[in-house]
């Protein structure tokens, strides 16, 4: 029998005009505004166009496919009744976590080699491409290094095993393991981000400490170890919990999976500790000075991971405006179309810059390097994801019926969007922690100020709108003016860091409509923009 059509083209279900899912691409080589602002901040092009090859093929992208629909399971007990306190995860899950160990996720801002924490910046974004879940173990184990510098016997165990770029998933003790990964457990149900509320206590055990108490979210329950906080007898300290000891499982347990919106690979849980044994991290009474450390790096990422998610939308709908037509013109060509994609764009590449000028502070070892990222990374967390659920939610409209639908990436990516703006602090607290590090670190303002500054002759709508802000603010802002104030900051942050390394399309661009106001409310309602030099840096 002769078949002479293709199956795709029988009868009345011949196939056209519906554009063909995107099943590979390069993160590196399709992204020309990355290139461009990682290469500015230092990072090192040449490992992140072998990884961004890798990480955005058909291989791995089915991984994570198969890691977020086939979720982690809580294995409580074994048949014969022992409690095991276990997470099984889908293979695409491992093969996704391997990745990312291997391509320097968690070990190259820790190499000695310059610009290790733009690079690492740069994998923040991939992986908020490829998997967002597989990104909280991974950005936990990238943090924990720092903190656990105030406890120099541990970090001399820990610190080798979470910068080997080795992924060993095994239930063992650490003293048996290739590489390792470490958690977070700080918050509980009665305070929240409150953790001096907290209620676990920790009592002495020799050298050692246990701890007892209830947590309500554990990131990355499978993890080798955890940072914790628990009330000591001189207050409020940080622990290492590990999961293993000597031919035993330690106190912890599983209460439950949080079944969350989105981020469905990542096996968020609420525990207790029951007579855990723990090894303190820092002097007692000094939990939140030496937890921070590990925040203060988890912010860098929660600014690049929106930056990645809306760059994964916006080249979603890119791809598919480019090969869909609608009243005889492709969607592309539409002007309409053109004003709004150019407007996503200039928020995607706004969040990249501001993310990677940053990064490249962190690499800088010197006091003001410092005071300008801790502040610098509360301003842009706040505003990036602010802006990433617009953006993801436009793009998504831009494939009308299909970007409802689970086979496209647009319904996960919309559930990830509001994560990282929760995630480390929510909005209110950004902005509360912002007034506090500016009020007792004089540093960080000077730094910021002599910054923003810095841009001043480069764009007359900059220039005045540093003078407003500077006029509407001469000292401090009340606590219920934070937001606005910070929104401010962020915004003039923002673009300075586009007038330093973007093309005058995207800076102007952005200059004009965010920073100057010269828009409607919502996105594409724009004017002056050049929408062709814009959309061309997308692809």
């Amino acid at each position: 029998m002769t078949i002479s059509q293709p199956v795709s083209q029988l009868g009345s279900h011949e196939v056209f005009n519906q554009p063909e899912p995107q099943r590979a691409m390069d993160l590196w080589r399709q992204d020309r505004a990355l290139r461009e602002h990682a290469i500015a901040a230092g990072a090192r092009g040449e490992h992140l166009a072998q990884v961004g090859g890798k990480w955005g093929g058909e291989t791995l992208r089915q991984a994570a496919e198969d890691a977020r629909r086939d979720v982690p399971r809580l294995k409580t007990f074994d048949r014969s009744g022992r409690r095991v306190d276990e997470v099984e995860f889908h293979p695409g899950y491992h093969a996704v976590m391997q990745a990312g160990l291997e391509a320097g996720y968690a070990s190259a801002a820790w190499d000695g080699k310059a610009g290790g924490h733009a690079t690492h910046a740069v994998l923040t974004y991939y992986m908020a491409q490829l998997e967002p879940g597989v990104a909280c173990p991974l950005t936990m184990t990238y943090a924990a290094v720092p903190a656990l510098r105030h406890q120099p016997d541990l970090a001399a165990v820990w610190t080798p095993l979470l910068t080997s770029g080795v992924y060993d998933p095994s239930t063992t003790p650490i003293a048996t393991k290739r590489g390792a990964t470490l958690g977070m457990a700080m918050t509980e149900k009665q305070g929240g981000s409150d953790v001096r509320a907290n209620t676990t206590r920790a009592s002495k055990d020799g050298a050692a400490y246990r701890l007892n108490g209830h947590k309500w979210f554990c990131s990355a329950s499978m993890c080798d170890g955890f940072l914790t906080l628990a009330q000591a007898a001189g207050g409020l300290t940080c622990f290492l919990v590990p999961r293993w000891l000597e031919g035993e499982r330690n106190g912890i347990q599983i209460q439950r999976l949080k079944d969350k919106l989105g981020n469905k690979a990542n096996a968020s849980s609420e525990i207790e500790y029951h007579n855990a044994l723990a090894y303190r991290v820092g002097a007692e009474g000094a939990g939140v000075r030496t937890i921070i450390e590990m925040v203060h790096h988890t912010r860098l990422d929660t600014v690049l991971a929106p930056a990645g998610l809306m760059r994964a939308a916006i080249q979603e709908a890119h791809w598919w405006v480019s090969s869909r037509s609608a009243f005889q013109k492709r969607l592309i060509d539409q002007p309409l179309m053109r004003a709004v994609l150019a407007d996503l764009a200039v928020d995607t590449e706004a969040a990249l810059s501001v993310g990677m000028f940053l990064a490249s502070a962190f690499d800088r070892d010197d006091a003001e390097s410092r005071a300008l990222a801790r502040i610098g990374v509360a301003l842009a967390k706040y505003l990036n994801n602010k802006r990433c659920i617009g953006v993801i939610a436009e793009a998504m409209e831009m494939l009308g019926g299909m970007g409802y639908v689970e086979e496209t990436p647009m319904p996960m990516l919309y559930r990830e969007a509001p994560l990282n703006g929760i995630w480390e602090g929510s909005g209110n607290v950004i902005c509360l922690d912002v007034l506090r590090a500016l009020m007792k670190e004089p540093m960080a303002g000077e730094v910021l100020m002599t910054v923003l500054s810095s841009m001043t002759g480069s764009d007359a709508r900059y220039d005045a709108a540093l003078k407003a802000h500077m006029a509407r603010w001469p000292g401090f802002p009340t606590e219920a003016e934070a937001r606005w104030f910070v929104e401010s900051l962020a915004v003039l942050l923002t673009a300075a860091s586009l007038m330093k390394s973007a093309p005058s399309a995207v800076a102007e661009g952005y200059v004009g409509s965010r920073v100057a106001g010269d828009r409607g409310v919502f996105p594409g309602a724009v004017r002056g923009m050049d929408v062709d030099a814009i959309i061309e840096r997308l692809g």
